[in-house]
Order: structure tokens, then C-alpha cells, then sequence
């Protein structure tokens, strides 16, 4: 038997993993796919999450960069440089998450990727975990099998609807320009943005829409902002997936167990980040059941509570983002052309200020602009 039973070896599973086995913790990894398997990512991240490991990160990291560029419907471009102490470290989800996992089992864990859990149930005292290759069976049990992961369910624990995004993988001819940089597109996606970062010889592009439903297919924006790029969309690889969006602290726990990452839906309402907030989540989850096995019986509500003071700033993010797709060409005006805009991203993404710090003062910007004689000019 483990102490601890983790389905699911993205970033909060990994996390997870690696500091439960820190804690001299008997865990067991779990993961459907194969790994190194390859996850639709653009694979941004802020290096802040280096100080919650004791480990090096730097094999893992693809590339590194400072320079942002905006475009709204691919004109009125603005472009500027990161201040933060670090540059945003650019990460392919396949090698990324494979090098934590690494690293976890270096400490002690025992991973069986290839492994579908097809049930789970909770009998005396202990989570039974059914899979075609035998039950496996553990005190606690992690979930973190992403946004259309089943687990969260079993547990009775809701989550917000689904939201689709599609990645989109472009091979290059030519290496791409060491200075090339990261690009968001405003405008051409209703409700929505696109995104371009650039690979060692490709690039990633994304599209996701932040209210609504979405359209049933992203190919006519996808086509159009690739284009842009000297780049052909119909050569490209297409992966659609699935978003858990936040949208409301809710609990995250249950009898024995915690869900984790994109299965607890913890995604950024406002800019999909996702990685760090998994990893972050897993090493809550991963303190909470630490404490929980020496015998403190409020420790994984102690972790809903962290999770949910962590939801207390995304539902600043939530608020902006309501504002900005609503009137995108007013807060691209307002907004994203401010000279400040960019070091205020920076300083999100280094954890160096929270929304709740910005978003009173964002949100009143935006607003005026339906004062009469203050309209935005871009529509």
C-alpha cells in the first residue's frame, strides 16, 4: 500500500509527486499515455516557480525571452521588453513535464505510466484504484488528470464547463530570430485572443476564447494570424483541447483526497497560464497530505483554503477579462498600449504584485471609455 496514489503526471502531478517524496512519502504515479508524451501548450512560464523546487530546471527549458509584441487585427503593433529580474522561460510540455516526473522518481517514486484508472473506490479507510493491469491501493489519492480527467467527478466534486482551445504546430524551413518574440493578437478572435510563440524552428500558435462558448473550430483566425507570420496553417499540426478555466472558488477536497492542476480548474481566466499554477497546487496538495498522514485531520481542508485564497486574486483576472473581451479595441486602446502595461504583466507573472493590486485601477481605465466623447477608436 502508498501513502499516496497520484493519477495524472502533468505539472501538478509531477509537483505533487516530487515533494510528497521529499517527505520520505510512499507515493505512486500513475499516467494513462506514455511518457514523454506531448501536451498542446504554448508552454510559457514564469521562472518564480524555480524557488519551489531544490532542483535545476534549466535542461528542461526550450528558450528563453523578454520581448512581447501586441497586435490588434495584426496592425497597430506594440512591442517591449520584460524588466523582470528573470526572462519568461518558453518549455515544450513533453520534455517539461518528463523532467519532473524524472526528478520524482529519482526522490523514491514509483511511476507506471501506460496505466488507464478505469474506477476508484474508498473502502476501509483506503482509495482503491482500478486499472486493466490489477487494483492498486493507497491512504490518499491525488487527482490530476486535466481538464476532461474523469476523476474529479468520481469524487463528487463540480467544476465550471469546459471551454475549447486549439494549439496549432508550424515547422519552419529556417531557424526563427533569437530576438523574435512572444505575440498576443487582439481583435481577430471574438471573446478571445491568439497567440504565437516562437520555437527553435517553428512556432507554437493558440487560440482560446475567455467568455462564451467559442466557435466550433478556430481555423479561419488560425489561418489568418499564421499568415502573418510567413507561415502555412494547412501544414501545421492542429490540436484542439479542452480548458478548466477558474471560475469560482469551490471545494477541492474530499474524503482522502484533493484534486490538483487543471482538474481542480485553476486555469487563469485571463491568460490560460496554467503550468504554474499546477505545479503550485501540487505542492499545496502535496504539504496538505504530508500533514494529513501525521495525523491532523483538517490538513486537506487546509488545502481547499489555500487554493482558494489563491482564487481570491484570479477573481480579480476574472473581472478584467469580463471587461476587456467585451470591448477588446477599448482596452487594447486603454490598456495594452499603456507604456506600463508590460512591466505590470512581468510583475504578475514574477509574483511581484497580485490582480487584486491592479485591477480596481484597470477596470476603471476601461470603463471610461463609454463616457460619452470618450469612446474607443478601435472597433
Amino acid at each position: 500500500m502508498y501513502d499516496c496514489i497520484i493519477v495524472g503526471a502533468g505539472p501538478a502531478g509531477g509537483s505533487a509527486a516530487y515533494h510528497l517524496a521529499k517527505q520520505n512519502r510512499s507515493v505512486l504515479l500513475l499516467d494513462k499515455a506514455s511518457l514523454p508524451r506531448y501536451k498542446p501548450c504554448t508552454g510559457a512560464l514564469s521562472p518564480i516557480v524555480a524557488q519551489w523546487f531544490d532542483f535545476d530546471f534549466e535542461p528542461a527549458i526550450a528558450r528563453k525571452m523578454r520581448r512581447v509584441r501586441y497586435t490588434w487585427k495584426l496592425e497597430d503593433e506594440i512591442t517591449s521588453e520584460l524588466d523582470t529580474q528573470d526572462p519568461i522561460w518558453l518549455v515544450k510540455r513533453d520534455v517539461f513535464d518528463f523532467f519532473l516526473v524524472k526528478q520524482a522518481v529519482a526522490q523514491g517514486v514509483t511511476l507506471k505510466d501506460n496505466t488507464a484508472v478505469t474506477g476508484i473506490e474508498f473502502k476501509d479507510g483506503n482509495w482503491w484504484i482500478k486499472t486493466a493491469h490489477g487494483d492498486l491501493k493507497g491512504r490518499y489519492l491525488i487527482a490530476a488528470d486535466g481538464a476532461k480527467g474523469p476523476l474529479s467527478s468520481w469524487l463528487g466534486l463540480k467544476s465550471p464547463k469546459l471551454k475549447t482551445a486549439v494549439t496549432c504546430e508550424i515547422a519552419t524551413d529556417a531557424a526563427i530570430a533569437a530576438y523574435d518574440a512572444m505575440n498576443f493578437e487582439f481583435g481577430l478572435l471574438k471573446n478571445g485572443c491568439l497567440w504565437c510563440f516562437p520555437r527553435e524552428q517553428g512556432y507554437t500558435m493558440a487560440a482560446a476564447t475567455f467568455l462564451g462558448t467559442g466557435p466550433i473550430s478556430y481555423q479561419t483566425e488560425l489561418q489568418t494570424y499564421a499568415s502573418a507570420f510567413g507561415a502555412s496553417y494547412s501544414e501545421g499540426q492542429v490540436f484542439p483541447h479542452a480548458l478548466k478555466l477558474w471560475d469560482g472558488n469551490r471545494p477541492l477536497h474530499t474524503q482522502q483526497a484533493v484534486v490538483v492542476g487543471e482538474a481542480a480548474a485553476i486555469v487563469d481566466p485571463l491568460t490560460a497560464e496554467g503550468i504554474r499554477h499546477g505545479l503550485y497546487s501540487g505542492m499545496k496538495a502535496a504539504e496538505a497530505i504530508h500533514t494529513a498522514l501525521q495525523g491532523d485531520a483538517q490538513a486537506l481542508t487546509g488545502y481547499t483554503q489555500a487554493m482558494h485564497e489563491w482564487g481570491n486574486n484570479m477573481q480579480w483576472a476574472q473581472r478584467i477579462a469580463q471587461v476587456f473581451f467585451r470591448v477588446p479595441g477599448m482596452g487594447y486602446r486603454v490598456g495594452i498600449k499603456r507604456p506600463t502595461a508590460t512591466t505590470r504583466m512581468g510583475q504578475l507573472l514574477a509574483g511581484d504584485i497580485q490582480y487584486s493590486d491592479i485591477a480596481n485601477r484597470v477596470i476603471k481605465r476601461m470603463s471610461t471609455g463609454f463616457i460619452p466623447g470618450r469612446t474607443a477608436k478601435l472597433k
